[in-house]
């Protein structure tokens, strides 16, 4: 019995490090929408700090007066204006600082983190 128990636990361990190798890339999600509404979100919580990597970032651009541009070391990325719709952005991030803004208001549609 005590090895069936140690085989059965083997076996759960090696599935959940496997589990782990094919996780898919981290998800952020991007908002930018009327009146004045920019985010980038995990979890729900506001991108303050990430760690350097790969990550995808679903991007819903919901007004035709807005975009959401992303950019930082490496990365420059946008939505149009005039365009509305969900994009799905695959970026590895590096160290340093990343902004994401509207581009025609961006004096007050922004947003930055850093990366470590």
């Amino acid at each position: 019995m005590r090895r069936i128990c140690l085989v059965a636990m083997a076996v759960t361990v090696a599935a959940a490090v496997a589990g782990q190798a094919g996780a898919a890339n981290p998800k952020l999600q991007a908002r930018v929408a009327d009146p004045v509404n920019i985010s980038l979100t995990v979890g729900g919580k506001k991108v303050t700090s990430l760690k350097a990597g790969t990550y995808t970032i679903v991007v819903r651009d919901e007004a035709s007066d807005h975009n959401f541009h992303l950019s930082g070391p490496g990365v420059d990325r946008t939505t149009t204006i005039g365009g509305i719709g969900t994009k799905t952005w695959k970026v590895t991030l590096k160290r340093g600082t990343y902004t994401y803004k509207c581009d025609p208001h961006a004096a007050f549609m922004k947003g930055s983190f850093t990366v470590k």
